[in-house]
């Protein structure tokens, strides 16, 4: 396409001097104008006109009645040492997590059961946001129980990462429940630029997910591994959670929310997880 562009333009040249030749200067004017436009038409090919965003995606996504931030602990373990491991978390996690001079909450602690083996999941709450996180991280240095929970839990793990997130406005606050439940961790790696796009798509959709209660978080990355998206689900056992999701698809609307949602994803991943014998959400 370019190079008939190129061509009609070269024409078009041709065509204004030989007309220069014939008709004087008049002449030259007109076509130079039409030469112009076919020039600036073709640059116009390459220009990708983008609308400028006026807020940050985090300012128009996340809740705004309250300053939670999260935090997502993912920590590979060695698999000999898995189950001293949990038994050293459901020591000391739930003492954090108990005492009130520390503005955090854990909202869930996980072993993954599909997915990554030896894994352990844990999800932190701050309310008060980045202060919050600054506070807890100040105290937990001068608690000797948690500095040696650190030490010990060192010798154990083959690697560790961590993310910061918000949750969408749309999804409810993940709270305690019943259980036994297993959960379902789906994290989703966006294209650069789609997020406020994914979040309009899936605050229409959330009403269609809510219908068995499965429904127990949304949370968007802030800081680590960027334009990545945690949804967070529970479900009685594997059985419900392939009912639930069949099930989805007989109602209005999730269709085209899964038609246009799957071009933003670069990368996805589930979790089937268990909760450990102190998490919240059991």
């Amino acid at each position: 396409m370019a190079t008939g562009v190129l061509q009609r333009v070269g024409k078009g040249l041709k065509e204004a001097k030989i007309r220069l030749q014939a008709n004087g200067p008049v002449t030259v004017s007109i076509r130079s104008l039409s030469a112009a436009r076919e020039d600036s038409w073709f640059k116009s090919l390459f220009v990708r006109k983008v609308d400028p965003r006026k807020d940050a995606h985090s300012h128009l996504l996340a809740k705004k009645e309250d300053n939670n931030l999260y935090k997502i602990q993912f920590h590979n373990v060695k698999p000999e040492c898995l189950e001293t491991y949990n038994q050293l978390c459901e020591a000391v996690l739930p003492s954090i997590h108990s005492n009130h001079e520390y503005p955090c909450e854990l909202v869930g602690t996980w072993n993954t059961w599909y997915g990554e083996q030896d894994q352990a999941v844990h999800l932190w709450r701050y309310r008060g946001g980045y202060p919050a996180l600054t506070e807890v991280m100040n105290k937990l240095k001068h608690n000797k129980e948690f500095m040696d929970y650190r030490k010990e839990r060192g010798k154990m793990l083959l690697s560790r990462r961590n993310q910061l997130l918000l949750e969408f406005s749309f999804w409810n606050e993940p709270v305690p429940r019943e259980g036994p439940n297993i959960y379902e961790l789906r994290s989703y790696q966006l294209r650069p630029g789609t997020m406020i796009e994914w979040g309009n798509y899936w605050a229409r959709a959330i009403d269609i997910r809510q219908q068995n209660h499965e429904a127990v978080g949304g949370f968007f990355s802030q800081i680590g591994s960027l334009y990545t998206v945690h949804h967070l689900w529970a479900y009685k056992d594997l059985q419900s959670r392939e009912d639930t999701r069949n099930a989805a698809w007989q109602r209005e609307g999730w269709d085209e929310v899964v038609y246009y949602t799957v071009p933003l994803i670069q990368h996805m991943e589930s979790r089937i997880m268990i909760p450990m014998k102190t998490s919240p959400l059991k």
